[in-house]
């Protein structure tokens, strides 16, 4: 995913360098935008969320838990943007949300008699999302350019549970308060009342996310960080620079 992604940043901007050469320009949407020192919108996204897994050395000495994988769920996310132009290209970003989703682990439990069965857990998540990014854009090319993302976040579980009633077992707990590392790649389009972009950006957690006990579910994980993937589709505002709080004085 990280070779993915890197790949098509780099492809991204070579595009748009290219593409800047013997253009035919036509008529600028939102002329003034850039001049903003701030702009807001909104973003909307989807996501999937998975789980790194380092399982613990002692996994090969149980007679029990044989292997463990985590199944992606799609999700969704909503945020609210703010945008601060630091320079021409160059702006930082704080983007504050929600974002809902699911991973379910499987695990795999060998029996004394080396008969395989099998244990879903289903794990909801709610993040309260804090992201800080910084944003730099390529020139703008009529109504469009491209732009890579990148920063950190603040995550906070709502749903992780602090203790797991017997009726819920089998179940692990994860920890709530995580911080991401974020890397990704967009692109811009002025419209003729607000900018619409689309952004694809990967988070990784940074923290083990498991909550150990004694429980065979955990023991047997040595490691477990968060990642998610996300798809968003970004709306922000139109043209305000007749407000002077908002343009910037050149």
């Amino acid at each position: 995913m990280k070779v993915f992604i890197t790949a098509l940043l780099l492809y991204s901007f070579s595009i748009s360098v290219s593409g800047q050469k013997n253009v035919k320009y036509k008529p600028m949407n939102l002329p003034r935008y850039d001049k903003q020192y701030m702009h807001f919108g909104m973003s909307l996204g989807l996501n999937t969320m998975d789980f790194t897994i380092r399982l613990s050395d002692k996994i090969f000495h149980m007679d029990t838990v044989y292997a463990v994988e985590c199944l992606r769920q799609p999700g969704f996310n909503i945020n609210i943007v703010t945008n601060y132009n630091l320079y021409d290209n160059l702006s930082i970003r704080f983007l504050p949300g929600l974002i809902f989703g699911e991973r379910d682990l499987r695990y795999t439990i060998r029996n004394t008699d080396t008969t395989l069965n099998y244990v879903l857990m289903k794990i909801e998540s709610t993040f309260l999302d804090f992201p800080l990014l910084i944003k730099y854009k390529s020139d703008r090319v009529n109504n469009f350019r491209a732009y890579l993302i990148g920063g950190g976040s603040f995550k906070y579980d709502l749903a992780a549970k602090t203790h797991i009633k017997p009726e819920e077992k089998p179940l692990i707990r994860l920890i709530r308060p995580d911080v991401y590392y974020e890397l990704g790649v967009g692109f811009d389009f002025f419209l003729e009342y607000f900018k619409f972009a689309i952004e694809l950006k990967l988070a990784v957690g940074t923290r083990n996310a498991v909550v150990y006990d004694d429980s065979q579910y955990t023991t047997s994980i040595e490691k477990m960080n968060s990642k998610m993937v996300i798809l968003s589709f970004l709306f922000e505002g139109s043209d305000l620079s007749n407000f002077n709080i908002f343009t910037k004085r050149r």
